[in-house]
């Protein structure tokens, strides 16, 4: 059976998610040590590289160095409390971008199946509307948390703040698009029980 436009789009998209998902994972390991290297000008470490060595050797010193520097950091970033509220943050909205990509390949899944017109396309499009929901309030919260911490306007123009109505909307495209797979599930049922 050759495979429609439509599955041939699917199976890309498919695999870009999959990427994309994998890159998320790893990413959530590495949050602390990011944000302190931000914080604490952790970047120093990888001044002391010297250009004279093997150049084979400089990629896997580098990659060592980043993941021990970002490690450092596990512990020592819960002193102060804006390195440990965006540390929170980041693995919140990493964990509920996590899900929407899973449930993103799910239904992605049932596209190449041939059959995309399931009730349970419906449940994950739920579930990736109810995390974007989630992301949506936590960044409502951290932009709260910093008016008070800070005593200024300025985390209004972060991109906390930004996240707050784009992934509002997102959620609620997630939810349109679930009771339309619904509803799709739904007649293709009555469609199949008339003939």
């Amino acid at each position: 059976m050759d495979m429609t436009v439509v599955q041939k789009l699917a199976r890309v998209l498919n695999v870009l998610v999959t990427i994309t998902f994998v890159c998320n994972l790893i990413a959530l390991l590495l949050v602390p040590g990011l944000v302190g290297i931000g914080q604490e000008g952790g970047m120093e470490a990888f001044r002391y590289l010297t250009s004279y060595e093997n150049p084979l050797e400089v990629p896997l010193r580098l990659a060592a160095l980043f993941f021990m520097v970002c490690w450092q950091f596990l512990w020592r970033i819960w002193r102060d409390a804006p390195g440990a509220v965006l540390t929170v943050f980041l693995w919140f909205c990493g964990i509920c971008t996590a899900v929407i990509l899973w449930q993103g390949r799910r239904v992605l899944g049932t596209i190449l199946t041939g059959a995309p017109f399931r009730a349970e396309n419906g449940v994950s499009l739920r579930r990736a509307a109810l995390c974007c929901f989630l992301i949506s309030a936590a960044a409502l919260a951290r932009v709260v948390w910093g008016l008070f911490y800070y005593r200024s306007a300025a985390p209004l123009l972060t991109y906390n703040a930004l996240f707050v109505p784009i992934f509002l909307m997102a959620g609620l495209l997630c939810m349109v698009m679930s009771a339309l797979f619904r509803q799709a599930a739904e007649l293709k049922e009555e469609n199949d029980l008339t003939i």
